[in-house]
């Protein structure tokens, strides 16, 4: 059970930098982290952290699919680690 909270722990951790190096980069007018990545992040655990990342940073609030999908699946993969923990 340790491995997959680790797991978790990392996948937050890189979910708000991917938001923060992303803002930066829209900021500077570079070349930007994709949309699908960003989504790929916060499915394969990183919802909570780009959420958080998305509300810190102000970045990706304007796109509804943003503002309401990694909500919905940071409350999804809560309560999937919840159940995984009480197995």
């Amino acid at each position: 059970m340790s491995t997959i909270l680790g797991a978790y722990i990392i996948m937050n951790i890189i979910g708000i930098i991917v938001m923060k190096v992303d803002k930066n980069r829209a900021i500077k007018h570079q070349y930007r982290i994709s949309e699908n990545t960003l989504w790929l992040v916060a499915i394969f655990g990183g919802a909570v952290g780009t959420t958080a990342g998305m509300q810190m940073f102000r970045h990706k609030t304007k796109h509804m699919s943003f503002k309401v999908g990694f909500p919905l699946l940071a409350v999804a993969e809560v309560i999937l680690l919840g159940y995984f923990f009480t197995l």
